[in-house]
């Protein structure tokens, strides 16, 4: 492996005690468009990390959201933390609103504490 060539983090998927994973599982369900959006902001992420605003921000308590602009002005936002040298997404939307909606940060939030254990 060259020197020069970036670190590339792991990216891993949250995964429900019945073996799906949620976020991946978005993800197929989304346009091939949409996919390729979100899924070069992942690269960046784990190819870049750390990375700020416009691409990424922290949401607190080791919560980060992925920041990605989709065609027709639609927003999509993937939620993740770090564990143990991986990228973990946690949960995927398509945000309708200015603010994160309460219920999402809540969900990924409670799969972060699942993770974790």
């Amino acid at each position: 492996m060259s020197a020069n060539r970036p670190r590339k983090i792991p990216l891993v998927f949250y995964r429900t005690r019945g073996g799906s994973e949620v976020v991946r599982d978005w993800l197929r369900d989304l346009p091939v468009e949409d996919r390729n959006v979100i899924g070069l902001d992942l690269m960046r992420i784990q190819y870049g990390w750390p990375i700020g605003m416009p691409l990424c921000r922290s949401l607190g308590g080791g919560l980060w959201e992925v920041r990605c602009d989709l065609a027709s002005n639609r927003i999509a936002r993937v939620l993740f933390s770090l564990h143990e040298g991986h990228i973990v997404a946690l949960h995927g939307f398509i945000k309708k609103s200015q603010k994160t909606p309460d219920a999402d940060l809540d969900l990924a939030r409670k799969r972060k504490r699942e993770f974790e254990r």
